[in-house]
């Protein structure tokens, strides 16, 4: 973040502020923090974010509208980077029950560098201790229904070879926004082919259902194990499956 205050001077042989946000915005857009299509918080929000003004903000955005980086309507501004091409299957999102392909009221999700569960790290081939990069995933409907939690690791390899997972390293704090929906994108554009196994158990005595997915790579080098519980009263996962065409 931007430890600026709001009306700070630049230096003089410095970029303006707002350019400097701007770039900064770019990077995060850049790594998928907003999808292609996804709306982007309102100038409150940024300016908070970003630790500058409304007016600040305002101006780097318009940076970004000029770019054609941005599109506004009266909805607000929402991301018009070009987007992946769709890959097969298309319901492999991440975290596993993501709702939506983009973030939503009721959504949190945060990174850290930390070790893992004693499972995760088995499932990962992590000595024990040993730290990773550790997503954390909540979401819930407006009134509280519906909640689903994730906890995601990923592997030394993961981090190795996909350099958008590994620049979250720097400021996985456990608190920072990381809304990293495109991961299995970057995987394939690090030339990884995905192999996912889910686990779907339902608890004793609970309402809740655990779902475990574990993906591999095509030499069969674990990537990630996410670790997810919904409540099965409120809400239903839906798995899709693409077919080979018939020859």
């Amino acid at each position: 973040m931007v430890r600026t205050a709001p009306h700070d001077h630049s230096p003089a042989d410095a970029p303006p502020l707002y350019r400097r946000v701007a770039v900064r915005l770019l990077g995060e857009l850049r790594e998928g923090t907003f999808p292609p299509g996804g709306r982007l918080p309102g100038e409150r929000r940024l300016a908070e974010h970003f630790g500058v003004s409304r007016e600040t903000v305002r101006q780097a955005l318009e940076v970004l509208r000029r770019d054609g980086l941005l599109a506004t309507d009266r909805r607000g501004s929402h991301v018009a980077l070009p987007g992946p091409a769709p890959q097969s299957p298309a319901s492999l999102v991440f975290p596993v029950g993501a709702r939506a392909a983009e973030p939503r009221t009721g959504d949190l999700a945060t990174v850290a560098w930390e070790a893992p569960s004693r499972e995760h790290a088995e499932a990962l081939g992590l000595a024990p201790g040993r730290p990773t990069l550790v997503h954390r995933y909540t979401s819930a409907t407006a009134d509280g229904s519906g909640r689903r939690t994730a906890v995601t690791s990923f592997s030394a390899v993961a981090l190795a070879e996909v350099e958008e997972l590994a620049r979250y390293r720097g400021r996985a704090d456990g608190s920072a926004s990381a809304q990293l929906l495109r991961a299995y994108d970057w995987m394939r554009g690090a030339g990884l082919t995905l192999h996912h196994r889910d686990t779907i158990t339902r608890l004793a005595d609970t309402p809740s259902v655990r779902v475990v997915r574990r993906v591999h790579d095509q030499y069969a080098r674990p990537l990630e194990i996410t670790d997810l519980l919904l409540d099965a009263r409120q809400d239903a996962l839906v798995y899709e499956f693409t077919l080979p065409a018939a020859g």
